[in-house]
């Protein structure tokens, strides 16, 4: 256990909408944690099934109430969304620092307290992530999918040796984070950088890096597991399912037209807008689902066929030079 003197209140925020078929999985690792000063939010966007029942009920039993200094449920009449649904949570919230976390996930028991013991030793850590293990439908060994992130090299945008710049540099050209649910955030600094963009409903976590990066915070990596992340047929943006193009990628181009193309090199932002033209076919099911077929008319089409990639080659030589 940490020292008394260094237990800063920790706020677990879990987003629900229609998640009782999860909830309670979700909610009994909050109880398993090896850290005690814990705040609870449940944070539901207009559910339609018997979550918020659920949630209750769970929190009645005295032995799961009793784990947390305070719990608040926050309920809305209208679904507004996921980045609306996280910033009504974080203006509750009350914590040194929020863990989020989705409602099909599960904190493994050493998640707050290893996330707090790294913050309290490595004080300009305002943004941690760290390892997140990917199941398939249930938490079972034999459907384990994948440990995200892999090795850690140069390469990864979480590299030791990266400033918040060359970070916000990356996440420009592309959202290479593909382990959010381990994040770990100072309240504070998140209020100071406007919470989560409602503009964009489904889409919370990869304008906040760009926000976060931009204003100096660099993404900090804990090497641990901490978090285990389900995929499954059921939710928004985790299907599981593969495509050649991911579907989210189409949702995504009104973010771009503010986020990264305006700060992106002319040519750069060419390259970008000239796949997502190409990409435009993909749309369709009978082209987006993966086969030898497909995919090597997206690479034919987005890679050797793209005259702009080849202009930024020569570009990158000529700089090299």
């Amino acid at each position: 256990m940490i020292e008394n003197s260094n237990c800063p209140l920790v706020t677990i925020v879990v987003s629900t909408y229609n998640s009782s078929k999860f909830i309670i999985e979700t909610l009994d690792s909050f109880v398993t944690q090896t850290y005690d000063n814990i705040e609870l939010i449940i944070g539901d966007d207009a559910s339609i099934d018997d979550t918020i029942t659920k949630v209750k009920n769970w929190l009645s039993v005295d032995s799961n109430k009793s784990k947390f200094k305070d719990v608040k449920i926050i309920e809305v009449e209208v679904n507004t969304g996921v980045s609306a649904n996280a910033n009504r949570s974080l203006k509750r919230a009350t914590g040194d620092w929020i863990k989020f976390i989705g409602a099909d996930d599960v904190l493994l028991p050493n998640c707050i307290s290893d996330n707090v013991k790294f913050v309290s030793k490595n004080t300009k850590a305002k943004v941690l992530f760290s390892k997140v293990n990917i199941y398939i439908n249930t938490f079972e060994s034999s459907n384990f999918k994948v440990t995200a992130p892999g090795e850690i090299t140069l390469d990864s945008i979480v590299s030791p040796h990266h400033t918040a710049q060359s970070q916000y540099q990356m996440l420009l050209r592309n959202d290479s984070i593909h382990f959010t649910p381990s994040v770990f955030l100072h309240r504070e600094t998140l209020l100071s950088v406007g919470g989560f963009d409602e503009r964009f409903r489904l889409l919370e976590d990869y304008p906040l890096w760009l926000n976060l990066t931009k204003n100096g915070h660099r993404l900090f990596f804990m090497d641990k597991i901490t978090v285990n992340y389900r995929t499954h047929s059921q939710a928004i943006n985790n299907t599981g399912e593969r495509h050649v193009v991911n579907p989210n990628y189409f949702k995504q181009e009104d973010f771009r037209k503010i986020y990264t193309y305006p700060y992106l090199p002319s040519l750069e932002r060419t390259n970008q807008r000239y796949v997502w033209c190409v990409s435009q076919m993909f749309r369709f099911t009978r082209f987006n689902k993966v086969c030898g077929f497909n995919n090597f008319v997206y690479d034919v089409l987005t890679f050797y066929a793209n005259p702009f990639r080849y202009f930024l080659r020569v570009k990158k030589m000529v700089k090299s030079n």
